[in-house]
């Protein structure tokens, strides 16, 4: 009895011992495979009564997904089970107009599913995946893509059909009359070889009308030629139209970078073709043809059209690279002979002088999408010119078969690649859209018949996912009206034009309208909680009410500590810098001396962090609260480039990346010794890929600003980088070298004078490694000694193993308390060990 109650009071003295090991914040822990926060919801959708939702998550300790179901009548969470995953509701899919049917494609096959009943059917099954079911105009039929074509299945009859026969081969009627010589002249010389000749084009010119007279046989083929190949297929609701895009077959696709893979099973180094580097393809663009499967006629769209389509916004940098050629190449002669030399220059002049200058051409453009109206009487395409400057909304006149163009957007920085949703109202005949052109993502709706555009929605700030509810009366949206770093859902009814916010959850909150419109399901979080979902009815002023609780108690348990949200005061913005500020808890830190500070940069360049939902950066928000344990004061700003903030915000590091970012880097060190007693001599840096970019130029360009910093998997060098996202911020290398010799700090790398530690995945299929060998081959030139290197052997970009990010943050945590905690010049050791 005695024992007992010994043992129950020595259990009772060391619960809190324990529940205080269970708030500890350790790297150990941080840096754990994130299952311990709990798996939040994922992939979620409504059922397709309304009645229940849909959400995946993930199972613990495997990369396998489970499908729950929830009621809203309040029944127990269902885990739908792979026997049952059939009868499951689908995500996405299209219905009928009258909502009383869905299609959709499960596996590659596809479903009809009758919505009163529930009643499911299979339409297809095959090998051949098929994809992308819709209903035809009518509601009679289901059109669909197999193996790149379109098919249409009756669903009355059951009888499919191939709608059109697209070859990528030269028409076989063009080729006769292109003969040989021989050939010719057997023609010309022989009646017999001519007479069957006749008798063969007559009797294929019989077939081909009977076969086009014929509904019950397949259509006659449309051969585009076999020097292209086919970049997008649409086909019209009514079956009328196909639109194609298609792209030159053979084109300069720039030349893959090798990567080599060193752990492997075989033991052997194994390499992989990856992704080209900005400028190393040809801008090759997109030509439009629009095919009449009624008459079978085939036209092409004139791009022509376009308003600004034969400016070129980037002709003078154009012409100064040109001059820079011309005065290298001639540099590079060796002293050659005179009269050459004189008769080269006397007909360049010439020639210049007397040639008429010649027609601009039509810049290259790309499609971004299309979309038809439900009867198909109407089609709409937004389309974008390669060099990133221009966005056009164009309509096309079908009685003409021409462009119609609709809107156009300007940009001469580059055009958002967010904010390009649009399509039609339920009238058939009006179209809404996103566009910055107020300077903020606003939401806007236009007549093809004419007239100036409608701004429904819009502000100094950031309205995207617009969704049309079904009956046509209203779009929710999304948008941070209220402050830049919480996002609510609004409705705006299309008839009044006023809009009202319907959530008010605070933090971060994205949604899902029921398919019949009563019903939000939104996934909200904060800065200290996960993402969950809740429910709400979709009008201004109901409640929300929380669905799933799936953080881990042990997340719950930790008191982390809560980012303050601040608006810094910025020297060359008009407004301030929005930023996530961590402060120590009372008693952190040595007292009576001036505080170390840490510097978070996130990555992405356009990307908003410093909002008041969890960020995806759960690792840092972690690290950041075990910092702060240790006396640290942790800033993390959204410097200009940042999302959320608008187009001027974005685009103030056209053609000089680098340098405004740095500037409120700047201001964030000023504001901190200011505001919280922070050291201006014990300030470090961290952050990865754009923010690894930036702690170098910051090393490189201010070595005064910090005290040390953490380069992870940084960008060194633009001209080294992908097209895609490069060439919208410094153009491509050839055209305009003075903006990449700006903005990479490989240019700047002799301004280190601070501890560098560099960590870099050699399976980064994103940036490569090679940036991070050649800056550290500039550095070993230059002499320099201030900087290690991490390699990660078996990580690409973003780190996958719990020991690979375990191995870098004790990196950087060693490197800042050796360099930014006050220590004595005895104890400071480099390399990191």
């Amino acid at each position: 009895m005695h024992r007992h109650r010994f043992l129950f009071a020595l259990c009772t003295a060391l619960l809190p011992a324990f529940a205080a090991a269970d708030t500890e914040v350790s790297l150990e822990k941080i840096m754990a495979h994130p299952d311990w926060l709990g798996r939040a919801p994922e992939n979620f959708y409504w059922a397709d009564d309304g009645n229940s939702f849909y959400y995946e998550r993930k199972v613990e300790g495997s990369e396998e997904r489970e499908l729950h179901q929830v009621s809203l009548a309040g029944e127990p969470m269902r885990t739908v089970a792979d026997p049952d995953r059939g009868s499951a509701d689908v995500d996405g899919g299209s219905f009928s107009r009258d909502f009383s049917r869905k299609v959709y494609s499960r596996h590659g096959d596809i479903y009809l599913k009758d919505l009163s009943s529930g009643e499911i059917r299979q339409l297809t099954r095959t090998v051949a995946p098929e994809r992308d079911p819709f209903f035809m105009a009518d509601g009679s039929a289901v059109a669909f893509e197999r193996d790149d074509t379109f098919f249409v299945r009756q669903l009355d009859t059951g009888l499919e059909y191939q709608i059109a026969d697209v070859r990528l081969e030269d028409d076989p009627e063009a080729e006769k009359d292109d003969l040989s010589f021989l050939a010719a002249q057997q023609e010309r010389l022989l009646d017999y070889i001519r007479s069957q000749k006749e008798k063969r084009d007559a009797a294929e010119e019989r077939e081909r009308a009977e076969q086009a007279a014929d509904p019950s046989r397949a259509p006659l083929p449309f051969y585009l030629g076999a020097e292209v190949e086919i970049s997008l297929a649409s086909l019209s609701p009514n079956g009328r139209w196909l639109l194609l895009g298609t792209l030159p077959a053979e084109r300069n696709l720039g030349e893959r970078t090798p990567m080599p893979v060193w752990v492997t099973e075989s033991g052997d180094v194994e390499t992989r073709d990856v992704r080209v580097k900005v400028g190393s393809a040809d801008p090759v663009g997109e030509a439009l043809l629009l095919l009449d499967l009624e008459q079978h006629v085939q036209h092409e769209l004139d791009l022509a059209v376009l308003p600004g389509i034969d400016e070129d916004p980037l002709a003078e940098l154009r012409a100064a690279a040109a001059a820079r050629d011309a005065e290298g190449s001639e540099a590079a002669e060796t002293v050659p002979a005179p009269e050459p030399k004189r008769k080269r220059r006397r007909k360049a002049k010439t020639a210049s002088q007397d040639e008429e200058t010649p027609e601009p051409e039509p810049r290259p453009v790309r499609l971004l999408d299309a979309r038809w109206s439900r009867d198909g009487a109407h089609l709409a395409l937004l389309l974008r010119s390669l060099d990133n400057k221009d966005r056009w909304l164009a309509t096309v006149d079908f009685e003409s078969t021409a462009l119609r163009p609709l809107h156009h957007l300007h940009d001469p920085a580059w055009i958002n690649w967010r904010y390009n949703d649009f399509g039609w109202l339920l009238d058939d005949e009006t179209l809404y859209y996103l566009s910055e052109e107020g300077g903020y993502s606003g939401l806007y709706t236009m007549s093809p018949a004419g007239g100036p555009p409608t701004r429904l929605a819009g502000g100094a700030f950031a309205v995207s996912q617009p969704q049309l509810t079904h009956d046509g009366q209203a779009i929710y949206y999304r948008a941070n009206a209220e402050q830049p770093g919480v996002y609510e859902i609004y409705r705006v009814d299309l008839h009044e034009g006023e809009s009202q916010r319907v959530t008010t959850l605070g933090g971060m909150n994205s949604a899902v309208l029921s398919h019949d419109g009563s019903h939000l399901l939104i996934e909200h979080s904060t800065t200290l909680l996960p993402p969950e979902l809740y429910v709400q009815r979709a009008v201004a002023g109901a409640t929300a009410t929380r669905a799933t609780t799936t953080t881990s108690e042990a997340f719950l348990a930790v008191d982390w500590t809560e980012p303050s949200i601040v608006e810094i005061p910025s020297t060359h913005a008009e407004r301030g810098i929005y930023s996530r500020l961590y402060l120590p808890p009372a008693g952190a830190g040595a007292p009576g001396t001036q505080r170390p500070a840490v510097m978070f940069i996130h990555g992405a360049g356009y990307l908003q962090n410093a909002h008041q939902g969890w960020s995806g950066y759960f690792r840092e928000f972690m690290f950041h609260t075990l910092l702060s344990r240790r006396g640290y004061v942790v800033l993390d700003m959204d410097y200009r480039a940042s999302a959320g903030y608008g187009r001027d915000w974005r685009t103030a590091i056209y053609r000089r990346m680098g340098t405004p970012e740095l500037e409120d880097l700047q201001d964030g060190v000023t504001w901190l010794v200011s505001e919280h007693g922070v050291d201006p001599e014990r300030i470090g840096v961290y952050g990865g890929s754009y923010g690894g970019f930036m702690v170098m130029m910051a090393l490189f360009k201010d070595p005064a600003l910090f005290a040390a910093g953490a380069a992870l998997r940084p960008v060194t060098d633009w001209a080294h980088y992908n097209h895609g996202y490069t060439s919208n911020i410094l153009n491509t290398p050839e055209i305009d070298p003075e903006a990449y010799a700006r903005s990479s700090p490989i240019e700047f790398a002799g301004g280190l004078e601070k501890p560098l530690l560099i960590c870099a995945p050699m399976l980064d299929d994103n940036v490569f490694f090679q940036d991070t060998v050649r800056l550290v081959q500039r550095l070993i030139e230059l002499e320099k000694t201030d900087f290690e290197t991490a390699l990660f052997p078996v990580e690409p970009h973003g780190f996958r193993e719990p020991s690979s990010w375990l191995n870098e943050y004790r990196r950087i945590y060693d490197l800042f308390e050796r360099y930014v905690r006050p220590v004595s010049s005895g104890d400071a050791r480099w390399p990191v060990t």
